[in-house]
């Protein structure tokens, strides 16, 4: 009996390490198929959270939590007992752009002193091509015993999953596998598709499955890097970007791209894994790294022009009160991971404005630890001299022009100064507003 066969007939468990945006809905997922699941974080506080059936990441939801047959653990110890292993943590950069393995590599440490003869082990952690098998693959042969292909045998499918996005879900977007031979890989196929409603699509080898990953977030990075390029032109020329896109996209390959700020777990990272694999091979970077620079530095932009509008409408921007509206890295979502809002607050920050900062999504604590950030309740906003519409809630949606013009001054002296960077509100609706305005 293959180990597909004996997961599904419940004799083998499948562990999940890392339950975060990516891992939680894989455990789910398996575990409504009636596989035996144990769902390992190092985060005991997470571990609780799910053992109470409150969902931090929004993308299971806490009925579900609590209906779900997850084992949850913090006991690395439970490892032991499963025979297919998805890992899951987070890969971020470091300061200098380089990639931050530590989680992965972490991970790997505890896999490997847990590892039973016969397991196999995925990577879903986003890595540059080869990281898996001289990276990862040594840590687990050192810390089990045992070598790969003998004693146990290991895989890597990228995560796909899209936070927040309510049609892109797990089991409708295809899934890339691929297996260290033929026969891990028909096992990790297998497998995938109890889950994947999409299919898999199998590649030749890991090295291959990691490049699809970096270079797909990477062709979206360097087409949003264009209209962001394309939206500080169009500023200096006095034409609307949006106006723009709206009229290119009536043209059948249009690709419907948007200025916007760019960050994120993955578009804003996925390029850096892979320009620092081609740089140790010799290869600089003539466009991805240049695509990072320009989405880099959107936030500062943002604010630059948010200073420029207050001065233009005779406001002193030190004195000035402003709130941001958003923290999240997108909308709908309470992932707050490597958010380039925060490169708005920090440069406002560095003209003397301390702005007020509402996100109903992001959780108040991860806002403090990750950005020195308190937020505040949109019901506590009044008597702003300027909002910046940063994130495109649905709740900020729904404001409208009219619920947003509450929030100002109810004064005349000096203009609302409102800068749009999602282009929620129509063209049409700003010039009517009375408002000075500003959108990317």
């Amino acid at each position: 009996m293959s180990l597909y066969e004996q997961l599904a007939a419940g004799k083998e468990n499948l562990a999940l390490v890392g339950l975060g945006y990516v891992g939680m809905p894989l455990a789910a997922a398996f575990a409504r198929k009636g596989l035996h699941v144990i769902g390992f974080d190092l985060d005991r506080d997470k571990i609780e959270q799910y053992k109470s059936g409150v969902d931090p990441t929004g993308e299971v939801g806490g009925e579900a939590i609590r209906r779900t047959t997850v084992q949850f653990t913090s006991d690395e110890t439970e490892l032991r007992k499963a025979k297919f292993i998805i890992v899951a943590v987070p890969t971020p950069v470091n300061l200098d752009h380089t990639p931050d393995l530590s989680p992965v590599t972490g991970a790997s440490e505890i896999i490997g002193r847990n590892l039973t003869k016969g397991a196999i082990v995925v990577y879903e952690s986003t890595v540059y091509p080869g990281c898996t098998e001289d990276v990862c693959l040594p840590i687990l042969e050192r810390q089990s015993g045992m070598r790969c292909g003998a004693g146990f045998r290991v895989g890597y499918s990228p995560e796909r999953i899209n936070p927040g996005d309510k049609v892109h879900r797990l089991e409708t977007i295809r899934k890339i596998v691929s297996g260290c031979d033929r026969e891990s890989l028909e096992e990790i196929r297998n497998v995938y598709e109890l889950v994947i409603d999409a299919g898999t699509y199998p590649v030749s080898n890991i090295r291959t499955a990691e490049a699809v990953k970096v270079v797909e977030n990477s062709q979206r990075d360097i087409n949003i890097a264009f209209m962001n390029e394309l939206a500080m032109v169009f500023d200096r020329m006095d034409i609307d970007t949006n106006e723009v896109v709206d009229g290119m996209n009536t043209k059948w390959n249009a690709l419907g791209f948007r200025p916007g700020l760019v960050g994120g777990h993955c578009i804003g990272v996925d390029p850096y894994y892979f320009t620092y694999e081609a740089e140790k091979l010799g290869y600089h970077s003539q466009i991805i790294l240049n695509g990072r620079i320009v989405n880099d530095g959107m936030g500062a932009y943002v604010a630059d022009a948010a200073v420029r509008e207050m001065i233009s409408a005779g406001l002193a921007p030190k004195r000035a009160r402003v709130a941001v509206l958003g923290l999240t890295f997108k909308e709908n979502c309470p992932d707050i991971r490597n958010s380039k809002v925060s490169d708005i607050i920090r440069q406002l920050n560095a003209y003397g404005i301390e702005p007020v900062v509402v996100d109903p999504w992001a959780s108040g604590q991860d806002a403090m630890r990750e950005y020195g950030v308190t937020l505040t309740k949109m019901e506590d906003v009044r008597d702003m001299d300027c909002v910046i519409t940063a994130v495109a809630h649905d709740g900020f949606r729904a404001l409208g022009l009219s619920g947003l013009r509450k929030l100002f001054k109810d004064s005349a002296d000096g203009e609302k100064v409102l800068i749009d960077v999602k282009g929620l509100y129509k063209i049409d609706e700003l010039r009517a507003s009375g408002m000075r305005w500003w959108r990317l």
